[in-house]
Order: C-alpha cells, then sequence, then structure tokens
C-alpha cells in the first residue's frame, strides 16, 4: 500500500477512535446525567417522605393535645360535680335532724315536762353526733392530754393545780375535730404552767 492510503487509513481509524472516544464521553456524560437524575430524585423522594411523616407527627400530637385538653376539661366538670353531689348528700342527710331540732322548739313552747324536753334534746345531739361519726367526723380528746401546739390551740395559761398538771390541758374552750385523721378544727385549750 501507498503512503496516502496508509495516511488515509490511519486518518479513518484515527477519525473512527475520536468518534468513540466522543461517544463514550457522550455515554459517560449521560451516564453520569442519569446518576444525578436519580440521585435528585431519591433526595426529593426522601424530602417529601420526611416531609409526609412530620404532617403525621404533628397531626398526632395536636390531635393528642386536644383529646389531654378535653380530658382535663372533663376530669374537672367531673370533680365539680362529685364534689356538689357530696355536700348535697350530706345535706340531706342533716335535714332529719333539722327537722327533730324544729319539732324540740315547737314543744318548748307549750311543754311543761322539762325533763322529758331534756331527754328530747339531748336524742337529737346523740342523732347529730352519730351522723357526724359516720361521715368520719371525730371529737378530739385532749384534757389532761400534754400540750401539743400542732394539734392544740392555747388560749391562755394559768398556774397548774398540781406538779403533774404543767405543760399538760388543763381545760378546752371549744372542742377539736378530726376528718379521718385530718384536723378540721383545733380545740381551744387551756394550758397549765
Amino acid at each position: 500500500m501507498s503512503k496516502e492510503v496508509r495516511d488515509i487509513q490511519d486518518q479513518k481509524d484515527q477519525e473512527q477512535e475520536e468518534v468513540k472516544g466522543v461517544a463514550e464521553e457522550q455515554e459517560l456524560q449521560a451516564e453520569i446525567s442519569s446518576e444525578a437524575t436519580e440521585e435528585q430524585e431519591t433526595e426529593d423522594n426522601r424530602i417529601e417522605e420526611m416531609e409526609q411523616r412530620w404532617r403525621e407527627m404533628n397531626d398526632k400530637y395536636l390531635r393528642l393535645s386536644a383529646e389531654f385538653d378535653n380530658y382535663r376539661k372533663r376530669t374537672l366538670k367531673e370533680k365539680t360535680e362529685l364534689i356538689k353531689s357530696a355536700g348535697e348528700r350530706i345535706l340531706g342527710e342533716i335535714l332529719p335532724v333539722m327537722d327533730n331540732f324544729e319539732r324540740a322548739l315547737q314543744s318548748m313552747e307549750t311543754a311543761t315536762d322539762v325533763p322529758a324536753l331534756r331527754e328530747g334534746v339531748e336524742l337529737i345531739y346523740s342523732t347529730f353526733k352519730d351522723f357526724l361519726t359516720q361521715q368520719g367526723v371525730q371529737e378530739m380528746e385532749c384534757i389532761h392530754a400534754e400540750f401539743n401546739p400542732d394539734l392544740q390551740e392555747a388560749v391562755t395559761k394559768i398556774p397548774a393545780p398540781t406538779e403533774e398538771m404543767k405543760g399538760k390541758v388543763v381545760d378546752c374552750i371549744q372542742k377539736g375535730y378530726t376528718l379521718y385523721d385530718k384536723v378540721i378544727r383545733f380545740p381551744k385549750v387551756v394550758v397549765g404552767e
């Protein structure tokens, strides 16, 4: 072959290699572009997925918050009604005692038998005291007990009648009461010194 043919052949081979190189470069760029597009789509999908999860969690939070608020209001209303109905029940149970007092007052106007009248008032007192005991109210015993400022209110101090009575309750001016072991009224006492 002649030099010219060889040069043409070389030139053709070179052109084919350049075309192949350009084609490979285009394929590589297309592949890179495809990978970048896939990565972008994957990233977009992840962002969309996370936004969806955030919306769901936010919705759950709002619902839970509203549910708790409703629960709080409902329990507050139930407590109020319970307290109200408990008071109604106790007052309803006191009404018979009130009726007995009214009967006693009416009978005092015409009564001539004072011992019988006294017995009737004592019966009313006993009924009322039993009612308080049933409700958990107990009278506090304090006479001749050691003075305790956490459980008693000292009104005054007087000289102790005996040496043993020093620092002890000599007299009770007003009784104290507990409701299920909680003091609801402190006794007012006189302490010996």
